[in-house]
């Protein structure tokens, strides 16, 4: 009896299993796998077939996330954060994003203020860890890591209530203590040291200064913990592109074109900072943050950086007389004197590598940083504003004297917004191998932006860095809070998310911008920032200079892909550098007052809105080496 039992539940079961298996088509799958691989003789005929039913399997999906504190290229505290997908039913760390650290804490900051970053810092990272590991870990749960806008929404509304819990914890802490909320809104802007309040004539000036300042000027407050929106963000695209099978820089092109495949895409021509010049050192010049090399667009990548090597390694050579720029005359007749091998030692300054990978020098003047690159070149056969251009981050924000309202170019050397235009424009004139001022005045200074790029425009790249650190403080509806420019520097930080860097480039191509993605004070050994730069057709990327390894590493991931694209023949070549002339571009007013609605008050102005410009192709030829008055 127990035997007819039980080959009857036996009987039951198969039956069971065989209509299982019927409805998951199964039969029908492994008879489409043999005969596909027979024909084939496949040497790993298991391997074969784990492949081809593979393709059946259910698309993975998110069963973790996991966010850890750990430390970028200068030693502070970061977010990283991993993602783990279910993949043919297994739990499988997929891949992590490590976020840049971005520091809002002024090179000459007291003690006190540096103490307080670091705090926060700690702190910032610490709740993103939490939100990472808590909150955003249930939230994202059984999502597809593919499905980056929906992920993305969801991140920025769990964004938005956090602001709104902020505001409510400070309402309540203002009803409490209010007349202590009052005293602490004054410190907007940093005061540089100052002798003299009275001024006759430049009254006005620093009034306006005053009046246009203190909407934009203070910095804009990081909500604690926001680092776990974008780092999520970032590692959910590099988990969409691994389980897609393709590089990140594919994917994130897919996500911006609506997933038509570029048949050929270009890579973005580097700025590699070559001198990193303390505003704060004993030497005068102020001016000049960076000092930064462009390879001509006919190079190759890799014969870019290769020159911009050959270049350093002379500029090394040259600074060996304890810092003493050589005229180039000097620098000519050196040239008999390449292999003496007598000054070896490089002087204190040399052997010091800025957080930004290069070498930290200070000047005296203007011209000298120029008048170096141009010797450099001469002496290794190169011609300045030919084979290699230039390009100045001024971060002309950090010079202002608010007291005096004018900018403190050299120590105690002061000048106004609008004689600021005048030296920039004398500067381009006489040396138009610098085909790029980054920051050259405050975001505030607007009419003088309007100024210089109508002056400069048409001879070289005028780009916003500082007033686009923060992307959700820049956009307002189709236009852009920033002032007339050439282009803006995109930074990948805090509670940007994949998706808002997609639609602000499409907003920056459709206003005929250039786009730069730059590279944070703090990096990482995350490489991603190239992936993002060549997929969103970026025009320039700013990485920092070849040293140290979170940022060579950037280098050699953008190598990468030059080889990647060219071996599969979608690499396209790079068009010369071109210009917009904005001169031209303000004429017809009223043309574009029809096409584009006027911006809010402090919006981009319409000029920049219009589809067509006028463009005006690099100089030839460089002129005489004479001095700047």
């Amino acid at each position: 009896m127990e035997p007819c039992g039980g080959g009857g539940r036996l009987g039951e079961l198969r039956r069971e299993a065989a209509e299982y298996y019927r409805g998951q088509r199964v039969p029908q799958r492994v008879e489409e796998a043999l005969n596909a691989l027979f024909p084939l003789c496949p040497a790993d005929l298991y391997g074969a077939l784990a492949n081809y039913l593979s393709t059946f399997s259910k698309a993975p999906v998110i069963c973790k996330l996991a966010g850890r504190k750990v430390l970028d290229g200068v030693g502070k505290p970061t977010l990283e954060v991993e993602i783990y997908c279910t993949v043919k039913n297994y739990e499988k760390r997929i891949c992590s994003a490590i976020m840049s650290s971005h520091s809002h804490v002024p090179e000459n900051a007291s003690p006190e203020i540096t103490e307080g970053g670091e705090k926060e810092r700690n702190d910032t990272v610490t709740t993103a860890v939490e939100w990472v590991n808590e909150s955003l870990n249930t939230m994202l749960r059984d999502l597809k890591p593919t499905d980056q806008c929906e992920i993305d929404k969801m991140l920025g509304e769990y964004f938005r209530k956090k602001v709104e819990e902020k505001k409510e914890i400070q309402k309540e802490e203002e009803e409490e203590a209010a007349p202590l909320s009052c005293a602490p809104s004054a410190p907007s802007a940093p005061s540089a040291p100052s002798g003299k309040k009275k001024a006759a004539k430049p009254g006005k000036k620093p009034s306006s200064t005053e009046r246009t300042l203190p909407p934009a000027e203070p910095i804009e407050p990081v909500l604690c913990g926001s680092l776990a929106i974008g780092g999520t963000s970032l590692a959910v695209a590099k988990a969409g592109a691994t389980i897609n099978h393709i590089p990140l820089y594919l994917h994130i092109a897919l996500l911006k074109y609506n997933q038509d495949s570029p048949k050929e895409m270009t890579l973005p021509r580097p700025m590699i900072t070559l001198l990193n010049c303390e505003k704060f050192s004993p030497a005068k010049l102020k001016l000049v943050k960076e000092l930064m090399l462009i390879p001509p667009a006919q190079l190759s990548l890799r014969q870019g950086i290769e020159r911009v090597l050959d270049i350093q390694k002379e500029v090394m050579s040259l600074l060996e007389p304890a810092g003493k720029v050589p005229s180039p005359q000097l620098a000519d007749s050196k040239k008999g004197k390449a292999h003496n091998t007598g000054k070896k030692a490089l002087p204190p300054a040399l052997k010091r590598v800025s957080h930004l990978g290069c070498l930290i020098t200070g000047w005296d003047n203007l011209e000298q940083p120029v008048l170096l690159m141009q010797t450099a070149c001469n002496n290794i056969g190169l011609e300045l504003g030919t084979d290699m251009y230039l390009a100045i981050n001024c971060a002309a924000h950090e010079l202002m004297d608010y007291v005096k309202g004018k900018y403190e170019i050299l120590t105690g050397t002061f000048k106004s917004p609008d004689e600021m235009v005048d030296m920039y424009v004398e500067l381009i004139n006489k040396f138009p191998s610098i085909i790029a001022l980054v920051d050259p005045l405050r975001k505030e200074d607007r009419q003088q932006w309007n100024n210089i790029s109508c002056a400069l425009g048409s001879k070289c790249y005028l780009i916003a860095e500082d007033a686009a650190t923060n992307i959700s403080k820049i956009k307002i509806d189709q236009n852009m809070n920033v002032p007339m420019c050439s282009g803006v520097v995109l930074k990948y930080i805090n509670q940007t998310k994949v998706s808002d860097l997609i639609e602000f480039t499409g907003l920056l191509d459709g206003q005929r911008h250039i786009t730069i993605l730059g590279s944070p004070d703090g990096e990482s050994s995350d490489d991603s920032l190239v992936d993002l730069a060549v997929g969103l057709g970026a025009r320039f990327i700013k990485l920092g200079g070849l040293s140290r390894g979170e940022r060579v590493t950037k280098y050699n991931r953008l190598l990468a892909i030059e080889e990647e694209l060219a071996k599969n023949r979608t690499l396209r070549s790079e068009a010369n550098f071109e210009f917009p002339d904005f001169a031209e571009e303000t004429q017809p007013e009223k043309e574009a007052s029809d096409i584009i609605p006027p911006p809010e008050q402090d919006s981009l102005p319409p000029q920049l809105s219009q589809p067509a410009l006028q463009v005006h192709s690099l100089p030839a030829q460089l002129p005489d080496n004479s001095t700047l008055t």
